[in-house]
C-alpha cells in the first residue's frame, strides 16, 4: 500500500471533503479537512478483493451464518489483543455511536445520570443530549502533557443517581493508551458505585510504537459482570461507511436485555459491512495495519514538531489513535480568534475542543491520517496563520 498516494475524494459525497463550505465556510477546492475521523487511505487489499468478489457475483441480499464473521473477530482479538472472547455474546450494530446509544436505551431510564470523563468524543454528547438522561461530566486531570484519572475527586462528585460510565480506551481526543493499573481503577470505581461500564475501544488497533492497548475485559476481569465492550474495525481499516461495529457482553443477563432492545427496533446488520469486517480481520489486514501504524507515527512526529514550534501551541503526545489534540491556551487568544486563523487563513477544518465537554475549551482536534504531503502542508499553513507569534 502506498500511503503517500493522493486520492481525489472531492465530489464523492464524502462527509470529510464535500461539506467543508457548508460547515466551515471553507471551499473544498482549497480547504484541508482534518475534522472527520476517517483516513485518506484505501483499505487493505483483502477488503478491496472481497468487495470485488461480491460485485462480480452481483447479489446483495440479507446476510446469514455469522460463524466466519464471529470467528474472525475472536481470532483477531486473541491474536492482536490477547483477549479470549469465549462465549460472550456478540451483537452487530450500525457503528459504535449507534452501539452506545443502544446501551443507553437498553440499560438506563429517564432521568438517570451518565458519567463521561471529559474531554470526550463529541458524538457521544450529541446522542445523550437528544435523550432525557442527565450527563455528568467528570473531568480528566491534565498532568505533564497527558490526561490522568482522578478518582479521589470523582468520588466527591457522585450523587447516587449515576447508572453508567462511558469510557474511551484509547482516549478520544487525547490519545492516551491507558495502563492496566488505570483500567483497574475504572473497574473498581464502577464496582463500588454500582455502575455499568461501557468501554468504547474503537481505536484499539491504532496504537503507536512503544505502547500496548489493554482490553478492559482482560485488564480488569473483575468488571466483566457489568461490562459492555464496544469494538469495531471500521477505524482500523478505514471502512467507516460500512457502519459495522460490535457490542460484546459476557454477562448473559445483560446480553439478553440488549438482545431484546435490538429486536424491538428491528435492527439487522449491513451485509457488505460484515463481509468487509471479516476480510479485514485476517493476516492480510494485520500486515497492512502494521505498515499503517509506522506511517501514522511519522505523521505525528512531523505534525507535533511543527505545531510545537508555534509559540503558545502544544500538541499533546498521542500514544494511540490518529487524532492530534492541540492546546492553544498558551497563545492567550480567545477561541474565536484561534478558529478564525485556522479556518480563514490556514483553511483547515478541525473539531472544536469546546464540543468535547469540560477541559476541551482551549483545544482543537486534527486528523493526521492522510498522505504525508498534506501533513507537511497543514504544518506550513498553521505556521503561516500564527506567524506573528514566531
Amino acid at each position: 500500500m502506498d500511503f503517500d498516494e493522493l486520492i481525489e475524494r472531492r465530489n464523492t459525497h464524502s462527509a470529510k471533503w464535500d461539506i467543508m463550505e457548508e460547515k466551515y465556510n471553507i471551499s473544498k477546492e482549497d480547504g484541508l479537512p482534518m475534522h472527520v475521523a476517517e483516513m485518506d487511505f484505501k483499505p487493505p487489499k483483502v477488503i478491496q478483493e472481497k468487495l470485488g468478489d461480491l460485485l462480480s457475483h452481483g447479489f446483495y441480499g440479507y446476510f446469514a451464518d455469522y460463524s466466519n464473521y464471529h470467528s474472525s473477530i475472536k481470532w483477531w482479538m486473541k491474536t492482536r489483543h490477547n483477549w479470549d472472547v469465549g462465549e460472550s455474546k456478540i451483537f452487530t450494530v450500525h457503528g459504535l455511536v449507534n452501539g452506545m446509544a443502544l446501551c443507553v436505551d437498553a440499560f438506563t431510564s429517564s432521568g438517570d445520570e451518565i458519567i463521561m470523563l471529559t474531554p470526550m468524543y463529541h458524538a457521544f454528547f450529541n446522542v445523550l443530549n437528544a435523550t432525557d438522561r442527565v450527563i455528568r461530566e467528570f473531568p480528566l486531570k491534565l498532568e505533564e502533557d497527558k490526561y490522568i484519572l482522578d478518582f479521589s475527586e470523582y468520588k466527591k462528585l457522585l450523587t447516587g443517581k449515576e447508572k453508567m460510565l462511558i469510557f474511551c480506551s484509547p482516549h478520544n481526543p487525547g490519545g492516551r493508551v491507558w495502563e492496566i493499573e488505570e483500567l483497574k481503577e475504572v473497574a473498581k470505581f464502577c464496582n463500588e458505585n454500582d455502575l455499568l461500564l461501557v468501554s468504547d475501544e474503537i481505536h484499539h488497533d491504532l496504537i503507536m510504537p512503544g505502547y500496548t492497548h489493554n482490553v478492559m475485559a482482560v485488564a480488569a476481569p473483575e468488571i466483566n459482570d457489568r461490562l459492555i465492550m464496544l469494538t469495531s474495525n471500521t477505524k482500523t481499516f478505514n471502512i467507516a461507511g460500512a457502519h459495522t461495529g460490535n457490542v460484546i457482553i459476557s454477562n448473559l443477563d445483560l446480553a439478553n436485555v440488549f438482545e431484546e432492545k435490538m429486536k424491538t427496533l428491528g435492527l439487522s446488520p449491513n451485509t457488505l459491512g460484515l463481509h468487509m469486517a471479516t476480510a479485514g480481520y485476517s493476516p492480510g489486514g494485520a500486515e497492512w495495519l502494521d505498515n499503517l501504524l509506522l506511517y501514522i507515527a511519522e505523521n505525528f512526529r512531523i505534525f507535533d514538531s511543527g505545531i510545537n514550534n508555534i509559540p503558545g501551541c502544544k500538541a499533546m503526545h498521542a500514544e494511540g489513535t490518529y487524532l492530534a489534540w492541540v492546546d492553544f491556551s498558551g497563545t492567550g487568544m480567545p477561541q474565536a480568534e484561534i478558529k478564525n486563523r485556522i479556518e480563514t487563513i490556514a483553511k483547515i477544518t478541525t473539531v472544536y475542543g469546546s464540543v468535547m465537554g469540560e477541559g476541551g475549551e482551549a483545544f482543537m482536534r486534527f486528523n493526521i491520517a492522510t498522505p504525508r504531503s498534506r501533513v507537511l502542508e497543514a504544518v506550513e499553513r498553521m505556521q503561516k496563520a500564527f506567524k506573528d507569534l514566531q
